[in-house]
């Protein structure tokens, strides 16, 4: 009888080489846009991917005022936060953040599709949104990527 042998390998923190991607949001849907940043930070994408470590790429999304969202949902959608004190419910919508501070719409979809835990604040960390097309981050020398060619 012929029995093969097959190992699973799980990532260790030596062997994880981390990249640094560049992704352009002009023009995207927030939401499919939010869903492949979420996996280039997790590694999904890479063949050692492992649940329970940080093997994911750095990721920096650029352009991001010209997130597009689908529908009604720039005015309809609502961001409820708490401010900690009696009464302290605050609701905004996504119009009114956009004139604001365009680049936490995409970090607020971002990173609900991270994990809960200390482990998606640490892939949250490795993301950095910009607004325009500039970005501080030409040492790292990042690697643009088409969101389209990715499934």
């Amino acid at each position: 009888m012929n029995t093969l042998s097959y190992k699973t390998l799980s990532a260790k923190p030596d062997n994880i080489q981390k990249n640094w991607v560049l992704v352009d949001a002009e023009g995207q849907t927030l939401g499919r846009l939010s869903s492949k940043v979420a996996n280039l930070l997790r590694g999904k994408h890479k063949t050692n991917f492992t649940p329970h470590m940080d093997c994911g790429d750095y990721v920096i999304v650029i352009n991001a005022e010209k997130i597009q969202l689908t529908g009604k949902k720039m005015t309809d959608k609502v961001y409820v936060r708490h401010t900690g004190y009696p009464g302290g419910q605050r609701f905004t919508t996504p119009r009114e953040l956009m004139l604001k501070h365009p680049e936490r719409i995409i970090e607020h979809a971002i990173k609900g599709m991270l994990p809960g835990n200390r482990l998606g604040s640490a892939l949250f960390r490795n993301l950095k949104v910009y607004v325009g097309p500039e970005h501080p981050h030409q040492a790292q020398q990042p690697q643009l990527i088409n969101l389209n060619s990715i499934k």
